[in-house]
């Protein structure tokens, strides 16, 4: 089975350096839109440890087996390179170059390549060199300063703001730029440098904006936008559940105080002195019903107010369930590809890439024979996996460099 399909990207060859974290979760991006996307897993595994039936981030992808650190492994990557219009990587600075596969030795095989690098500092700097994960690299910008409660420490939003966002979506974003360059008549390759402190920090454009302006406080919880305004968060249920308000318009938030039955009793929303009292009496309100009982109350309005569901709550809501966000796929319920196209739908083709179970296939299909040279592994099936040097998939060693970019 060939790994490619429908979608807008159907024709185009990517190569990831295994990894983990945000590098995986843009070669998936890149995969779900159609490219076909091969893994250059490695003996040991990515040291992520969940089963590779499981990681959702390499589906659409094949994978093939090569041990960088052998005499022949270099050459194989280099070989998948000159054939590829992307590469992927998400070493440390200087630890491809060291191990033969930098930026120049591709581009040299391939000078259209687009060479993606995705790391939390970025190739240059005082911490380009040291180790980091989502939360230190969401630090520094000053988003994670912006969350959570003023009174309590800053939430993280688990891995989505800084690997995701400001790592992933910026590393797609500059390949598909850097590519379109580069199949332009006179177009060559380049290398893109995704740092997820530089597309974080680039999240925060509009809120710079507003600082300059005096339109922001420099702290946590006393904005518009940070749950500083008591129209714009989140509050308890009866049944210890909650309910998410972002009632910022006049006209939505007078919608949500009538639905709310509050509409006759409490202050002015423009009269910032009264937000506390403004706050408890919504608090109150809320605590008086469950949250199914709100969601019914507010469904089909325009208060701006939803219920704030847990993952497995989330793919049965009715909304998401008509427009399908979510699929099965392979035994697992998982976010279907996004955005949609009209034209050129993208589909989950493929369950999760086992490590190295399609090296003969791709091999033979991208045209590099040397990669059957070695001999593959016993089977595909999951961490358990038995590689020919004795290690096993999913072992927890780090990735070459250590760290996480």
């Amino acid at each position: 089975m060939a790994g490619t399909g429908n979608g807008p990207l159907s024709g185009v060859r990517v190569v990831e350096l295994a990894g983990i974290g945000p590098g995986p979760f843009a070669a998936m991006l890149l995969a779900d839109l159609g490219a076909d996307v091969v893994r250059v897993d490695r003996p040991g595994g990515s040291g992520l440890g969940i089963d590779p039936a499981y990681d959702t981030t390499n589906r659409n992808k094949r994978s093939v087996l090569v041990d960088l650190k052998s005499a022949e492994g270099p050459g194989q990557v280099l070989d998948l390179a000159e054939r590829a219009d992307v590469l992927i990587e998400g070493y440390r600075p200087g630890v491809a170059e060291r191990l033969g596969i930098g930026p120049d030795a591709c581009l040299e095989r391939n000078p259209r390549l687009v060479y993606g690098r995705m790391t939390g500092w970025g190739q240059q700097g005082p911490l380009a060199a040291t180790a980091g994960h989502d939360i230190g690299y969401i630090a520094v910008p000053g988003a994670l300063g912006m969350t959570g409660p003023p009174a309590g420490p800053p939430a993280a939003p688990a891995n989505l703001l800084g690997d995701y966002a400001g790592g992933s979506l910026y590393l797609v974003v500059g390949v598909l730029a850097a590519l379109r360059h580069a199949q332009t008549e006179d177009g060559r390759g380049q290398v893109v440098d995704a740092a997820i402190v530089d597309g974080t920090a680039h999240l925060t454009s509009m809120i710079h904006g507003m600082l300059a302006a005096g339109g922001w406080q420099d702290r946590r919880g006393a904005n518009l936008l940070d749950g500083g305004a008591p129209f714009y968060g989140t509050y308890e249920t009866a049944d210890g559940r909650h309910m998410a308000v972002g009632a910022l318009e006049p006209r939505f938030y007078a919608e949500f105080v009538r639905l709310l039955g509050i509409e006759d009793d409490v202050p002015a929303r423009d009269d910032i002195g009264a937000w506390e009292e403004l706050r408890a009496a919504i608090a109150a309100r809320f605590k008086t019903r469950t949250r199914q009982e709100w969601t019914a109350v507010f469904e089909a309005s325009d208060a701006c107010v939803a219920p704030v569901l847990s993952l497995r709550e989330a793919p049965g809501h009715p909304h998401l369930a008509a427009r399908g966000t979510f699929t099965g796929h392979g035994g697992i319920t998982q976010p279907a590809p996004a955005p949609r196209f009209s034209a050129t739908p993208g589909a989950i083709r493929r369950p999760p890439a086992r490590p190295g179970a399609d090296t003969v296939e791709v091999a033979r299909d991208w045209g590099v024979p040397a990669l059957t040279d070695r001999r593959e592994p016993a089977t595909g099936t999951g961490r358990r996996t038995a590689w020919p040097d004795g290690t096993r998939a999913g072992d927890g060693r780090a990735r070459p460099g250590g760290g996480a970019g």
